[in-house]
């Protein structure tokens, strides 16, 4: 046990806490004496600011006086420009315009009457008394074949006739002669073993074509010869057709060389009728237009 006053409680020591006799500083060090500005330093960064400022205001003023100078540049241009205007102005307005002394010459003139329109290619083909121009089977139908797209047909023999009757068979020569047929001009074509014979009657007129072709009853005679044997005889079944174009009846009468009758499938007969009868409309409207072409031209010619 142990004997003596009491235990007063203690402070804990801080470790790093100054010791109050300095016992524990350096005896070597000594006091530093304050750091003094760098005088230098801070004169050169005042100079600095003052050239930096200095170049800003010169600058300024430059730019300043380029803007005034554009300004004043366009004005003098505006300016300049409204007086060349004026200018202009006045000598156009002043001078009087100039009027022609010699008044003698002839002037142009123009004739206010519409040239009269061409002739239509159906006038010369529908009356004898315009179409005047040379017809034959040669003008008619030239040439030794027919070439329609890809398919080609062989001339065959020709005839031309003013007996309209001897042209046509059961019954169609009456009806020629009775509406004034003045001519029948035939031809035929072979194509395969199919043969036509398409035979193109004249009339005065486009009415009495167009009534020759109401009242057809038989067909065109087929004409045999010239290479294409004879077709369409008695006791066979072939391939009539008739139409007009002004003042002509125009009849197709078509079949197979061999006597085959013909039907409604034979599809090679039809292509032949049809072939046929398309050049025949061309060839005649062909006459109308070249006649209408020469009447256009005619008074041209004369002056």
């Amino acid at each position: 046990m142990s004997f003596g006053g009491p235990q007063w409680p203690q402070q804990p020591q801080d470790p790093y806490e100054r010791d109050p006799y300095q016992r524990n500083q350096d005896p070597y060090q000594r006091d530093q004496p304050p750091a003094t500005p760098d005088w230098s330093a801070l004169a050169e960064a005042s100079a600095a600011r003052t050239r930096r400022k200095r170049l800003l205001l010169i600058g300024g003023a430059a730019l300043a006086t380029a803007l005034v100078g554009t300004v004043i540049a366009a004005a003098i241009v505006s300016a300049d420009k409204k007086d060349d205007d004026g200018a202009n102005l006045a000598d156009t307005t002043s001078a009087a315009p100039e009027l022609p002394t010699d008044t003698a010459k002839p002037q142009p003139s123009f004739s206010s009457v519409a040239p009269p329109p061409p002739p239509d290619p159906m006038d010369f083909i529908s009356s004898a008394r315009k179409d005047t121009a040379p017809l034959g089977a040669e003008s008619l139908f030239p040439g030794r074949k027919l070439t329609m797209g890809d398919r080609v047909h062989k001339k065959g023999a020709t005839a031309s006739t003013t007996n309209c009757a001897a042209a046509a068979e059961d019954g169609l020569g009456a009806v020629l002669e009775r509406n004034g047929c003045r001519r029948v001009i035939r031809a035929t074509y072979e194509k395969d073993g199919v043969a036509v014979t398409v035979g193109v009657a004249l009339f005065d007129t486009k009415e009495a074509a167009l009534r020759a072709k109401e009242q057809t009853v038989g067909g065109v005679t087929p004409l045999a010869g010239s290479g294409v044997d004879g077709f369409c005889r008695a006791q066979t079944v072939c391939l009539r057709r008739a139409n007009t174009l002004g003042r002509y009846a125009y009849f197709t009468q078509a079949g197979f060389t061999s006597g085959k009758k013909v039907t409604k499938s034979d599809r090679a007969v039809f292509q032949v009728s049809d072939d046929l009868g398309a050049f025949t409309f061309n060839q005649i409207y062909a006459r109308g237009r070249a006649q209408a072409s020469a009447a256009a031209t005619a008074p041209a010619a004369d002056q």
